[in-house]
């Protein structure tokens, strides 16, 4: 079992890429099997950003109600997490994918290919001196 103050798992990092390089589905099936084994903080780490991989593939692929609601269920996981955990800017995360399904819900299912591509997440890292 990890804890949040540890330094993140190569799996993890590896995860990080593939959201941040937009490909997120393959972002899930790495974090799928990190996910499974842990517990706690860590597990609802993993399963938020999961969850949020998986909400803008959704969108990529034109399936508004699964973007909205992954994007809604990603960031519960993530508010049961410190602001910072392996790295990771949980913080961040939270309020991009917050402000990210605001922007879908304003402009709705007819609108979401216009969405303004800046405001589609990262997942940003964090100095050692926040954790």
């Amino acid at each position: 079992m990890r804890h949040c103050e540890e330094s993140p798992p190569g799996q993890l990092l590896l995860a990080i890429r593939q959201f941040n390089s937009r490909e997120w589905f393959e972002c899930h099936e790495t974090l799928e099997e990190l996910w499974i084994g842990e517990t706690g903080e860590v597990r609802n780490l993993y399963q938020g950003i999961l969850q949020i991989a998986v909400a803008l593939h959704h969108w990529r692929n034109g399936n508004y109600g699964g973007s909205v609601s992954l994007l809604e269920g990603g960031v519960k996981l993530l508010t049961r997490v410190s602001e910072a955990c392996l790295w990771v800017d949980v913080a961040a995360l939270i309020a991009d994918s917050n402000n990210m399904r605001a922007a879908l819900e304003k402009i709705g299912r007819e609108g979401m290919r216009s969405l303004d591509p800046a405001i589609i997440p990262q997942v940003k890292t964090v100095s050692a001196a926040r954790l």
